[in-house]
């Protein structure tokens, strides 16, 4: 059984139950929810929270030709939906490690290397063609050069651990980090680290050069 010691906050289970969280977020908090029973749990309660708020809501009023107009709606986008596309599978994992289902409508490309002891792999999620969701295979011993966030950067660990300055952060492990952190992700010995991320923005590295390479993947 995992040791999860860190958490999605409230306000990012909230947004998920109301809708309001982009795909390439939605994606990383669900392979969290899939090892986490307590982030479920709360999970559970927030959407049933929220099912009840919107029983209780006043009705608005709705013009005659409302339903008709959404039904056609629906219809158009059907027809307009590109056909399906096949998953390619994800990178391979170290023995022991798996991919989230969540992952399984998602295509992925190989390994590819960044830096000395660092690879990245790009996931495609279909619903959302522009979510900046990859993820990040840095080596024992290994780094993210030092940075800080334009946006929001959700992290699930999925394999190993590592500690930013702040926390150590082990398998099953969720981080949120925005502008106000400031940190340098270092891989702890004894095992390689793989994580699962979304960026809402870029990361804005100290380091002139990781600038330039992060800029080459889109980070």
């Amino acid at each position: 059984m995992m040791d999860i010691r860190h958490h999605p906050d409230d306000d990012l289970l909230l947004a998920r139950a109301s809708g309001q969280l982009p795909a390439g977020a939605r994606l990383v908090l669900a392979s969290h929810l899939e090892l986490c029973p307590l982030c479920r749990e709360r999970a559970r309660t927030l959407d049933a929270l929220g099912g009840i708020l919107l029983d209780e809501m006043e009705a608005a009023p709705m013009a005659d030709d409302a339903l008709a107009r959404t039904l056609a709606s629906i219809d158009a986008l059907e027809h307009a939906r590109p056909a399906p596309v096949r998953a390619s599978a994800p990178p391979p994992l170290p023995p022991g490690a798996r991919w989230p289902s969540a992952l399984a409508h998602c295509s992925a490309t190989p390994w590819r290397w960044i830096a000395p002891g660092m690879r990245w792999s790009r996931v495609s999620v279909p619903e959302a063609p522009d979510a900046n969701v990859f993820l990040l295979r840095i080596a024992a011993g290994k780094y993210l050069p030092q940075h800080t966030h334009q946006g929001q950067e959700l992290t699930q660990v999925l394999h190993g651990r590592f500690h930013d300055g702040r926390a150590l952060f082990g398998p099953g492990d969720f981080d949120t980090a925005d502008g106000e952190i400031h940190h340098q992700p270092v891989v702890q010995d004894g095992s390689e680290c793989i994580c699962l991320a979304s960026l809402d923005g870029r990361l804005r590295f100290d380091s002139a050069i990781a600038r330039v390479l992060g800029s080459l993947v889109g980070m």
